[in-house]
């Protein structure tokens, strides 16, 4: 598999997918220090700057599109201009350059808030455009905390499939079961909104079809509720396919069951937010010392800590990287003259806080894999 990736960062998917035995056939990247992470690690591999000028024929035929562009403008932090914004706008340029180069195959990662930003509109263009270049598509909210890493980082992904969405849709959702992220508050047993699907009118408790009047379906609540007022960033939504068909999937149930992460009876230490050194209160949003062993997702800008039985200190960079998937000093590299173990955490924190989850984008990588294989299987 050759694939291109943009607004690279320190490269999760590479370093997810290189066990694979997968080619990048470039990078694209604009901030310094993740740009001499790359050039540390992948000295071969070239690093564009700003992809919007990557030509059709600019490195050569890609089987896979990888990307996650800018989020500020879609997150409910930040002023929310959405598609107004250069930044959101990025999302579109994407997939311009998907235009350009025709892969079978996209991977697009932003944070939650584009599923609510201008009241839905934002993400239906870009669904909208995506289905008018030819690609079929799926989309699903990825927890990393249930991917082996213990980050509760919620983030969208939308997988495209050029000219077949059964192929995107495959890779987000396993024919089994749904592997669904409850809120903690759920209990066991309490009912689940059946799979979505084209037919019959929406239904609580029976396993009817959902009729699907337009690209983008409001969100689901285990309840099976529709979400005019949700907050898709804190709250909790089942995923969505559009056109599924299968009938071996009617109305399952959403599995509770997913990877463990750091637990506080096997360590004594919990992630935090350093500016805020008090308990935290029942509904904010990640402010506060709590107890449930998981960190708080890491971010560019946030100043994280370890709170212990009886002291509060700054998460390290090699915690950040474990939280994050990456190996141990990944981005620890010479900087600016110095060696590398003078390397400032200040661009590492930085780097980690704005990329992907590895573990995730393995996932991911993964079930490509298995429905290219499948695929071959089929055409023999």
């Amino acid at each position: 598999m050759r694939y291109g990736s943009v607004c690279s960062g320190i490269e999760a998917a590479t370093v997810a997918w290189h066990p694979l035995g997968w080619e990048p056939t470039f990078f694209s990247e604009i901030e310094p220090a993740p740009r001499s992470v790359l050039a540390h690690h992948y000295p071969d591999v070239p690093c564009h700057g700003d992809f919007t000028t990557i030509g059709a024929h600019d490195y050569g035929s890609i089987n896979l599109l990888v990307g996650g562009t800018p989020c500020q403008s879609f997150s409910v932090a930040g002023l929310r201009g959405g598609l107004d914004d250069d930044r959101g706008n990025l999302a579109l340029e994407f997939l311009r350059l998907a235009q350009r180069k025709r892969p079978k195959w996209l991977v697009w990662e932003n944070v939650p808030g584009v599923l609510s930003s201008d009241r839905g509109r934002d993400f239906g263009t870009f669904l909208g455009a995506l289905g008018q270049l030819g690609y079929g598509f799926a989309y699903r909210v990825l927890d990393a905390q249930y991917f082996g890493v213990a980050q509760r980082r919620r983030r969208v992904f939308v997988v495209g499939y050029l000219g077949d969405w059964r192929r995107a849709a495959a890779v987000l959702f396993e024919r089994e079961s749904l592997s669904g992220h409850p809120a903690p508050s759920r209990e066991t047993g309490q009912e689940a909104a059946p799979t979505v699907t084209q037919g019959a009118p929406f239904s609580r408790t029976g396993n009817e079809r959902v009729e699907a009047e337009a690209l983008v379906a409001k969100c689901l609540t285990a309840r099976g509720a529709g979400a005019g007022n949700l907050d898709p960033e804190t709250s909790n939504m089942l995923p969505i396919a559009f056109g599924a068909q299968n009938s071996a999937n009617q109305g399952e149930s959403v599995s509770t069951e997913v990877t463990p992460t750091l637990d506080k009876s096997k360590t004594p230490a919990v992630a935090i937010q350093a500016q805020a050194l008090k308990e935290k209160q029942p509904k904010s949003q990640g402010f506060g010392i709590d107890d449930s062993g998981v960190s708080y997702t890491l971010t560019s800008g946030d100043r994280h800590a370890v709170g212990t039985q009886s002291a509060v200190r700054r998460l390290t960079p090699i915690e950040c990287e474990r939280l994050q998937g990456f190996p141990d000093n990944f981005t620890q590299i010479p900087w600016r003259n110095k060696a590398a173990e003078n390397c400032p955490d200040g661009p590492r924190y930085k780097a980690m806080g704005n990329s992907m989850a590895v573990p995730v984008m393995r996932w991911i990588g993964e079930r490509i894999e298995m429905v290219e294989a499948h695929q071959k299987e089929a055409n023999r």
